[in-house]
């Protein structure tokens, strides 16, 4: 008897494999099952199944859940919190021109909504965090910084104002080190006009960064080399008044001493414009 019940059994499963009644059968005892297809559930279940895949560590497959809301209930309120959710879920797995493209959608469905800074912020977040080294280009640095303005004028109150300042400073610094890189190196082969003209862009378009200093003394180290004396002085001089206690001032001013000559304010280029607003604090 316990051989044929096993034999029936084995030709119950059989037949279930044949007409495809198996695979229910085991699914209603917790093996195999699936989720049903994602056009088939609520917007607020596809919202919540998107945080749970955050919640275990995979931020990429809850941004494209959480896009799959505003894809098929794009005028919910569900929509409108997937749509930030995508985007900062997004930045998290460093997709960051997916991240972008959904604050960008936010900001353009829900300019003046409370988590537009947010939405903004999220955009300059997707520049400023692919910065590179200094040796390599430099096009997300000036990305990150046209949006981190663009967070500060547009929205100074809010919470990310001051982190956007922070990170605006951070940038400018970055590329203001990218032209002191290249100006060091024309500097070191004896291109001093060529460095000259990097240490400029510093001096002019970058002077609250902390490049600025070594700039001040490069110029004086490039003008000395081509005789150029007087822009030399000139260079130590608006050194001197900013940056007197720093190592390059003192190197910047031994380097003068020796050719017996002082910082000051001589000759006449660009240099001298330089002093009058800096020192003298006259603009014309």
């Amino acid at each position: 008897m316990v051989g044929r019940g096993w034999a029936l059994a084995a030709m119950l499963v059989l037949s279930a494999c044949g007409n495809g009644s198996l695979g229910s059968g085991l699914g209603s005892l917790g093996f195999g099952t699936r989720e049903p297809p994602i056009e088939t559930r609520t917007a607020q279940e596809i919202y919540l199944g998107a945080e749970k895949l955050y919640d275990e560590g995979d931020p990429q497959k809850a941004g494209q859940q959480f896009s799959e809301v505003e894809r098929l209930y794009p005028y919910s309120e569900w929509s409108k919190r997937a749509m930030l959710m995508s985007a900062f879920a997004y930045h998290e797995a460093s997709k960051y021109a997916d991240s972008r493209a959904a604050a960008e959608r936010y900001l353009e469905f829900y300019p003046a909504d409370v988590d537009a800074p947010y939405a903004q912020f999220l955009i300059a977040l997707s520049y400023y965090d692919q910065i590179v080294d200094i040796g390599r280009d430099q096009s997300n640095a000036f990305d990150a910084l046209q949006e981190m303005r663009d967070i500060i004028e547009r929205y100074p109150d809010s919470e990310y104002a001051k982190s956007a300042q922070m990170k605006f400073e951070l940038a400018l610094d970055h590329l203001a080190g990218k032209e002191m890189e290249i100006g060091r190196y024309y500097l070191s082969r004896g291109f001093y006009t060529a460095a000259i003209n990097r240490f400029r862009v510093v001096v002019e378009d970058y002077q609250t960064t902390t490049q600025t200093p070594e700039a001040l003394y490069r110029l004086v180290e490039a003008y000395l080399s081509l005789g150029l004396v007087h822009e030399a002085q000139t260079a130590a001089a608006i050194l001197g008044y900013n940056f007197q206690g720093t190592d390059w001032y003192q190197s910047a001013y031994r380097l003068l001493t020796g050719r017996g000559v002082e910082p000051g304010n001589v000759g006449d280029s660009w240099l001298n414009q330089t002093y009058r607003q800096v020192v003298q604090g006259k603009w014309r």
